[in-house]
């Protein structure tokens, strides 16, 4: 059985991946990092899903995960914080803490998955944004850390295409999910006209995305956007 890890995992996009992977025959690890009732709704949920928390930002966490693994098959670095601010009401301390989660979680993980894929024809699938490709009003920190994943996902495909481990990245669109709870139903319409297919993604169709580019062995380095034409 191959095994697969999977950081943010217990809810949206990071919830359906799991759920997708388990269905197609990956032992499964979730990483969540501090909502203890949502992991556990999540652990109901997904019965054959080991959750784990840590902080992907820790190298230390993220050293204590992978002492779990002999080796792994799949990682999705999924875990992501946002951050909505104009820049000039924007603290450093913010900047830090978004790259730290987003970019910087997904190079620790990277950094120790490596060694227990060499030799098993791994796959790293990166979630960024269609932020980290176009860049978001208000949102210039996570469209920063979302735009470092596109290049650590192009820079590590050609570092590691010689060991025979993809690495690719999927940029979301506007996906029904919690992190775009805050619109009101008047943004969530002025969204939606925007997008040609009409309507916000489905975590479900992200997840699909993360599958086909896991298990596909001849696709490296490449940004697969799934966000119903909002950017072409």
């Amino acid at each position: 059985m191959k095994e697969a890890l999977v950081t943010g995992g217990t809810r949206g996009i990071g919830f359906a991946v799991c759920e997708l992977l388990s269905e197609n025959g990956y032992r499964v690890t979730a990483l969540f990092s501090q909502n203890e009732r949502c992991a556990e709704e999540a652990e109901k949920r997904l019965p054959a899903v080991r959750f784990f928390r840590a902080d992907v930002s820790s190298e230390e966490d993220v050293r204590a995960v992978f002492e779990n693994f002999s080796s792994l098959d799949l990682l999705v670095n999924n875990a992501g914080v946002e951050l909505f601010k104009l820049v000039q009401d924007t603290e450093f301390s913010d900047w830090r803490r978004v790259m730290d989660v987003n970019a910087g979680g997904a190079f620790l993980c990277v950094k120790h998955a490596v060694p227990k894929m060499l030799g098993s024809k791994g796959a790293i699938v990166n979630i960024s944004s269609v932020w980290g490709q176009t860049g978001g009003s208000m949102e210039s920190v996570y469209s920063a850390s979302k735009g470092a994943m596109i290049a650590l996902t192009k820079a590590l495909a050609k570092e590691l295409a010689p060991s025979d481990i993809t690495v690719n990245c999927v940029c979301p669109g506007v996906i029904d999910t919690e992190m775009n709870k805050r619109l009101n139903e008047e943004e969530r319409r002025a969204l939606e006209e925007e997008i040609p297919l009409g309507r916000f993604g489905s975590p479900q169709e992200v997840a699909s995305a993360v599958l086909f580019l896991a298990e596909n062995r001849y696709i490296t380095g490449e940004t697969l956007s799934v966000n119903g034409g909002f950017y072409i």
